[in-house]
């Protein structure tokens, strides 16, 4: 079976949700956040003491991303893959990685110095605007392919609308919401609509209730 270790809404969110979506058995480990301070004996499993880690037998992956495209061609066979032979895989491809490295990574640098700088001098609120610009920017993309389409490519739900959707759940806590484009706020609702959606937040809220 395979292991997830998960931390409540971070990058992890990402792996639960595709995995409630493919309906795939998990043994789910919800760590306490930052695990490499309050977990220490996890970094045996993941050195750098991040989420996610997926254990699958002898493998261990880290990358939230690589785990999604990992699950879409190894638990299939599952809409949520793009066939290589299929005319829309490229473009698969993009949104799948567009989701992390051009959306999230800006929206992490904001979470550090708002959250995680505790220290007055270490908070860099110009730092702080700047990014969260950046990120509404780079919205723009997923805004003119949201015009005439429901999801972002293959006519259909796929794991790239998952990591597209994660870093409009990370918009939401950043209280960005309000600064959506009317056709992406309108795809994040119904992404959050989606019964793998949903199941996912149960999971996690009854993960954190039993270690509580």
């Amino acid at each position: 079976m395979l292991r997830l270790y998960h931390c409540a809404d971070a990058r992890s969110f990402r792996c639960l949700w595709a995995m409630h979506e493919l309906g795939v058995p998990c043994d789910m480990k919800l760590m306490p956040f930052p695990p490499r301070v309050h977990a220490p004996e996890y970094l045996q499993i993941n050195p750098q003491g991040t989420v996610p880690t997926l254990v699958d037998g002898s493998l261990v992956m880290t990358e939230s991303v690589a785990i999604l495209q990992y699950l879409a061609t190894r638990c299939g066979p599952t809409p949520l893959f793009v066939d290589p032979q299929d005319s829309a895989y490229g473009e698969w491809l993009d949104w799948l990685h567009y989701g992390e490295t051009t959306l999230t990574a800006p929206q992490t640098v904001v979470i550090r110095y708002r959250f995680q700088k505790t220290e007055q001098k270490f908070r860099l609120p110009q730092v702080e605007e700047d990014y969260c610009d950046l990120f509404l920017e780079r919205l723009q993309r997923v805004d003119a392919a949201l015009q005439s389409r429901e999801f972002l490519c293959a006519d259909r739900f796929t794991m790239a609308d998952i990591s597209v959707g994660y870093a409009l759940d990370v918009a939401n806590y950043l209280s960005l919401s309000s600064q959506l484009p009317p056709a992406v706020k309108a795809y994040a609702d119904r992404l959050r609509r989606r019964d793998g959606y949903r199941a996912a937040r149960r999971t996690q809220a009854m993960l954190a209730q039993a270690g509580s």
